[in-house]
């Protein structure tokens, strides 16, 4: 019997400044503390693959991400990989992705790293527009964005993702329209389009609270979202999950393991795990995470086994962000595990879950509402 697929998720907890948005645990970029983190996370990495992988199980995907993995040196990623190689079974085919600011990279970066066998790039363009990144205090500009891509295609890359904020600040529907066509004119195989939610203790959250930036107008949200699923539809792009559009045969896989409640190890700072029924948490802090490596003992704050019930309930909740959504029998078992009938037919109600035949989804309205939905459903 086939082992059923592992991903394995690296966190870089560093970036050169926070964005107005994020709630991501991350520390600013320094050098030294940069250094020591990758010698505790090849040491994670290996203590790890003792304690949490089942022998001679591939790995089928590998995702760096943050934070801004590319603020760390090109040979830093390198290492991080080699000791990667070294302790774990990478899968043939095995699809390794790296996050990267447009701005942290250059054609030669690009070129190592294709060497060093990452497949994939996902590039966080946010939008297309200087204004829109401005106002939610994102560093760089627009013309970085299309140089990291045109520069990702020369190295040799096939498979590039962008990713998208809409809703921003100030950002108009029409303006939402532009970065779409822009991007399309730069051909990724992937994207992803966020709708933009307010995370609490944020520069956002406390701009909006003191009257500075505009909360974010759903309805305007849906027209957005739906001017994508047409413009990107159109352009080919396959929606197959609430955020995310793909070109045929360019899903990302390692996201497809979250949402199909499939297993996967998180190693870094905050990084959850997933593995054998069981869910697991690294420590949000550094300096704790450098010191319990050095210890030789694995950094982990909180660990819970799921029962039956609650691993079903987690397959309902990640599993209704896909298009294709889920068997209307799980959800309704769900409902009838944990008292939700009520909770499950008022969203129906609302329209908020679409039921079609044997499948349940979430509608165009639910969609915006996912993280709501997940947890009234939770």
């Amino acid at each position: 019997m086939m082992s059923p697929p592992l991903g394995l998720y690296l966190h870089i907890p560093f970036c050169r400044q926070r964005c107005d948005f994020c709630a991501f645990y991350l520390e600013i970029h320094r050098e030294g503390r940069a250094q020591a983190f990758v010698q505790s996370l090849i040491q994670e990495i290996g203590l790890s693959a003792q304690q949490h992988i089942a022998a001679g199980r591939p790995i089928q995907s590998v995702y760096i991400g943050g934070g801004t993995p590319t603020v760390l040196a090109t040979t830093q990623l390198i290492a991080i990989l080699s000791g990667i190689r070294t302790h774990l079974a990478l899968a043939s085919d095995c699809e390794i992705t790296v996050e990267a600011h447009p701005s942290t990279i250059s054609e030669q970066d690009l070129v190592q790293l294709l060497q060093a066998g990452i497949t994939r790039m996902s590039f966080g363009a946010e939008s297309m527009e200087d204004g829109d990144l401005a106002r939610i205090g994102r560093p760089g500009a627009v013309c970085e964005t299309v140089t990291a891509v045109t520069q990702a295609r020369a190295a040799g890359f096939t498979n590039i993702s962008l990713d998208l904020m809409y809703g921003l600040p100030g950002q108009s529907l029409e303006g939402w329209q532009r970065t779409l066509a822009y991007c399309l004119t730069l051909e990724p195989t992937h994207l992803s389009c966020y709708a933009l939610t307010v995370e609490e203790d944020t520069r956002l959250a406390s701009n909006i609270q003191r009257r500075r930036s505009p909360a974010p107008d759903e309805g305007l949200q849906i027209e957005m979202d739906e001017a994508a699923q047409r413009m990107l539809g159109d352009a080919g792009y396959e929606r197959y999950e609430v955020s995310n559009y793909a070109k045929p045969g360019y899903a990302c896989r390692h996201n497809l393991l979250y949402w199909t409640n499939g297993e996967y190890l998180g190693l870094g700072p905050s990084a959850q795990s997933y593995l054998d029924g069981t869910r697991f948490g690294n420590v949000a802090d550094l300096a704790t995470y450098d010191t319990s490596l050095a210890e030789n003992r694995l950094p982990i704050a909180d660990r819970i086994r799921l029962p039956e019930e609650e691993q079903l309930r987690d397959a309902v909740i990640f599993g209704l962000r896909l298009i294709q959504g889920i068997p209307t029998h799980r959800l309704h078992q769900h409902a009838a595990n944990y008292g939700h009938a009520a909770i499950t037919a008022r969203l129906l109600a609302q329209q908020l879950i679409e039921e079609d035949g044997e499948r349940s989804r979430l509608s165009a309205r639910g969609r915006l509402q996912a993280d709501t939905i997940a947890g009234q459903l939770y």
